[in-house]
């Protein structure tokens, strides 16, 4: 198998909703905000080549399915569609993935199902040809969204992936797509149902786990649904991690792609061997 991190299309978002209840005199000191209070923020996806024969593509990004006015307002930086041009540069379209593997329908990490927004044209699924698999937990959420989140999904994609044919709802650690090939792990503190997928000695952390900052125990996301069972399973889930020497990738983090777990002698998490892009077999990997 060969992984590849590609780049999305990217975001500014406020820093003190990206850090919860984390003061701004610490997180600024992570990542330096704008005039705005805002700070950079990947959409990064992963793919994977050659996985039993297939791609394999983790996640989508936002996409530019935003229509101009909404696009200034959630921070999406490109206009065009940037996962497509990365896909372009390994010779590769979205005709050509097997499979896309969501690990929940947020349009930061969905959005890039879509074809660019144009104007007076419906919303179009892009990946012809691929598998969708999302969480079944997840999928109940997106279809009956609470209040609290009902802003973060898109109103036409629950039926658009329903009606292609080629949805798979998730119920376990492993799905039919897949197999064994790929495991899951799930967690309800972001949103529930959400699903991390494991494939070749690394796990997409999704939004469990943003990036290297969000590592530490307490700091959680405004955005997360329920901050405190969140940070009990992110402390399951990196002790398992480390345990077993599953590198951590990263979806949000504009500066690191994937990342070893350690904990230090105070019991605190945190990363090393930080790595901004992987292209290849995994354990040849080079930023």
């Amino acid at each position: 198998m060969e992984f590849f991190s590609l780049t999305g299309n990217s975001q500014r978002l406020d820093g003190g909703a990206m850090f919860g209840n984390a003061p701004r005199a610490l997180w600024s000191r992570w990542i330096e905000p704008d005039a705005e209070n805002r700070i950079p923020l990947a959409c990064r996806c992963l793919l994977v080549k050659g996985l039993d024969g297939r791609n394999v593509l983790f996640e989508t990004g936002i996409g530019a399915f935003f229509e101009p006015s909404l696009r200034e307002r959630y921070g999406v930086v490109e206009e065009r569609h940037v996962l497509l041009d990365s896909l372009a540069t390994l010779g590769l379209s979205d005709e050509d993935i097997d499979v896309v593997v969501l690990s929940h329908l947020h349009f930061d990490h969905a959005g890039g199902l879509l074809a660019p927004w144009a104007q007076g044209e419906p919303p179009r699924l892009l990946f012809p040809k691929a598998r969708f698999l999302v969480g079944a937990d997840h999928w109940r959420r997106s279809t009956h969204p609470h209040p609290r989140d009902r802003a973060s999904f898109i109103p036409e994609l629950t039926s658009l992936l329903e009606s292609s044919g080629r949805l798979e709802l998730v119920e376990g650690v492993h799905s039919k797509t897949l197999g064994e090939s790929v495991s899951f792990h799930f967690s309800d503190g972001h949103t529930p149902g959400l699903m991390m997928a494991e494939v070749g000695g690394l796990v997409f952390c999704a939004d469990l786990i943003p990036g290297r900052h969000w590592v530490h125990l307490p700091i959680t996301m405004g955005y997360d649904r329920w901050p405190e069972k969140l940070v009990d399973e992110k402390r399951e889930f990196l002790e398992d991690k480390l345990a077993r020497g599953v590198q951590l990738f990263f979806t949000h983090d504009h500066g690191c792609a994937l990342a070893e777990v350690v904990r230090d002698e105070r019991g605190r998490f945190g990363t090393r061997n930080e790595r901004g892009a992987i292209a290849g077999p995994l354990a040849g990997v080079a930023a």
